[in-house]
């Protein structure tokens, strides 16, 4: 039982997970990865039609979460680029926009999207992966890191210019891949043998979206970093969670992202 002085939020809204795998239909030339690949194709025209959209990079894939009465829109968005499909007793089976036509929502009059926030944090980002085989061996160390580690959060409100340094873990289990994020000081804790990442071990910046809890509701704050990143062929690796939204990208491209999402902090002013 929470104790009275805190309280649970829960989302009265049953979420589904959207998967894109290529095949071939893709441009070869762009050689962005994550989000950013998906900026123009998925998260862009869904924000155009106000679906909200829950974003969760792993180390294999991106996942993206809709509401279920959302799915109408989405099909229809989605159908003239894709070829959908809906999983069915572990069938895959094709969805046209005829199956979706029922209770098909009208576009709702355009609105300008919020634009919030970003913060930049010093901390230096992996991201990672580890055979299941030997989850075991570091479950302790994942447990003492998950539940025991954590300082203090820091005030909502405070500014880009305090933000030296952020707390930030995330561990997934999807259909047997496990995927990691933690800072580079936390993965020294680990045994590096157990830790695997990709081949050129590369360290990553986060840029941290909104000033103050986001919810689930609001539209747009996925393109808002992913369109300018996409047009500038530069990765990202993304996370929504209930207060925040966070994209990490290549620790060399930081001062670039920076730059591209202020011109367009000040473009929509």
């Amino acid at each position: 039982e929470l104790p009275p002085s805190e309280f649970m939020q829960v989302a009265d809204s049953t979420w589904l997970v959207l998967s894109v795998v290529s095949n071939g239909r893709a441009p070869s030339g762009s050689q962005a990865t994550g989000v950013t690949k998906i900026a123009r194709s998925v998260i862009a025209p869904l924000a155009e039609h106000h679906v909200s959209v829950l974003m969760l990079s792993t180390y294999q894939t991106d996942f993206i979460l809709v509401r279920e009465r959302d799915l109408p829109v989405v099909i229809h968005t989605l159908a003239g680029e894709f070829d959908i499909y809906k999983e069915e007793s572990g069938e895959c089976v094709p969805v046209t926009c005829d199956d979706a036509s029922n209770g098909f929502l009208k576009d709702k009059p355009a609105t300008s999207p919020t634009l919030h926030p970003v913060q930049s944090p010093q901390t230096r980002f992996c991201i990672l992966t580890v055979a299941p085989d030997t989850l075991p061996a570091i479950a302790t160390m994942l447990i003492d890191v998950l539940f025991y580690s954590h300082s203090p959060p820091r005030e909502a409100g405070a500014s880009s210019q305090d933000l030296d340094s952020i707390t930030f873990f995330a561990f997934s289990l999807i259909e047997g891949y496990i995927s990691i994020v933690m800072d580079a000081e936390t993965q020294k804790r680990f045994p590096s043998d157990l830790l695997l990442t990709s081949s050129t071990g590369e360290l990553w910046r986060m840029v941290r979206i909104g000033g103050q809890p986001l919810g689930f509701d609001e539209c747009g704050i996925v393109a808002q970093i992913a369109e300018p990143l996409a047009a500038a062929d530069i990765s990202a690796y993304y996370i929504s969670t209930f207060n925040f939204d966070h994209a990490l990208v290549p620790e060399e491209g930081i001062a670039e992202v920076i730059q591209l999402l202020q011109q367009r902090q000040d473009s929509g002013r």
